[in-house]
């Protein structure tokens, strides 16, 4: 698929690689609706983007907030072609740790958020994009779920941040197989270390040490990087029901 005047929403799109995202679809040709709860840097990002971007508040674990964000692609471009779900929180903790077993209600909130809310914004997503008129090809979009190597080698505390990424590509081969028949894609990135807001909050010497663990190159992953992956699943239209690992060679330790 050409992203150029095409219709995209990108959850988590006002920072990090979702805004990364946004950027290199918009530079495309293509125009985004940024959906993400942080309403400051979201409306910045879509200033910065002029008439190419518009930004929603939306929380994915809401029905009628994606329900607003898919419309508004609709009603603003025209449809919904491309959908990319970069929405989601990192969690720590141990099953039983010193304080006692891990609180239920945070391994609730991270699933909650990481896979249910990103069920909710492929499910949305599709309803709109099943409406679409096909391209020569018979395709009529492409959805793109952000997982993590953590679903395949989670580290001690990451039980469950794993379960929640692990949820995302294990639903990716069932749902793909599903929407082939309206000629929609649906394909998943599980990123390694990304030099994101939530690590730039690190240390100089905790990145640096992440970054020592990394075969090649030895770096943290730069969100444009994840962004080209993003364009390139978009206009290969061979790409389907697949996850597919940007990490560098990264397997990580068990802590």
């Amino acid at each position: 698929m050409d992203p150029k005047g095409k219709a995209a929403i990108v959850t988590g799109g006002a920072s990090g690689l979702g805004a990364a995202t946004v950027r290199a679809l918009c530079a495309r040709g293509a125009r985004v609706v940024i959906a993400d709860r942080s309403r400051e840097t979201g409306e910045a990002l879509a200033a910065e983007l002029g008439g190419s971007a518009v930004f929603v508040e939306t929380d994915v674990t809401s029905e009628s907030a994606v329900t607003g964000a898919v419309r508004r692609a609709v009603d603003d471009f025209g449809g919904l072609h491309i959908a990319v779900g970069c929405a989601g929180i990192g969690t720590n903790g141990r099953v039983v740790g010193k304080s006692g077993p891990l609180p239920l209600d945070l391994f609730a909130l991270t699933v909650n958020v990481n896979l249910v809310g990103m069920f909710n914004a492929i499910r949305l997503s599709a309803a709109a994009m099943q409406n679409g008129v096909p391209d020569a090809e018979g395709e009529r979009g492409v959805i793109i779920t952000t997982a993590s190597i953590a679903a395949f080698d989670g580290q001690i505390g990451q039980a469950a941040y794993s379960a929640s990424k692990a949820g995302v590509v294990g639903m990716t081969l069932p749902i793909a197989r599903e929407l082939s028949r309206f000629g929609i894609r649906v394909v998943t990135i599980a990123p390694g270390i990304f030099d994101t807001p939530m690590l730039a909050m690190l240390p100089d010497e905790a990145r640096a040490a992440l970054s020592a663990n990394v075969p090649f190159p030895q770096r943290l992953g730069r969100p444009a990087e994840f962004a080209r992956l993003a364009l390139d699943i978009v206009e290969n239209s061979m790409l389907n029901g697949e996850c597919i690992r940007l990490d560098a060679a990264l397997r990580m330790q068990p802590k």
